[in-house]
């Protein structure tokens, strides 16, 4: 998890505003499974929102606890039961917000 300034997590926040969710919490809950592929997504693109929808089993905070402590991930925001995610990705080609973040 990485320790985001206020100016960085404004940045990022602002850029995930007109972003749909790609991936929900369900049912299910969080399974080993569902976080590593949310890691692999975000190697990719970044930043993305996540949804939990009204049938999944754990709140908003136990979702928020479970990414931070088993993943890198850094969970810029959460807006009811949509969370903001961040994760720097690893290749150069995929770097697109996390360019700007070093900026800030």
């Amino acid at each position: 998890m990485e320790n985001l300034r206020g100016k960085q997590k404004h940045y990022l926040r602002g850029e995930a505003h007109n972003m749909r969710p790609l991936f929900a919490v369900g049912k299910n809950g969080l399974t080993d499974e569902w976080l590593a592929q949310l890691v692999g997504a975000l190697e990719k693109r970044e930043l993305m929102k996540v949804n939990i929808l009204q049938n999944a089993d754990v709140t908003t905070a136990e979702v928020k606890a479970a990414i931070e402590s088993k993943t890198p991930i850094t969970v810029v925001q959460t807006i009811g039961r949509v969370l903001v995610l961040y994760l720097q990705a690893s290749h150069d080609d995929d770097r697109r917000y996390s360019v700007e973040v070093e900026k800030l």
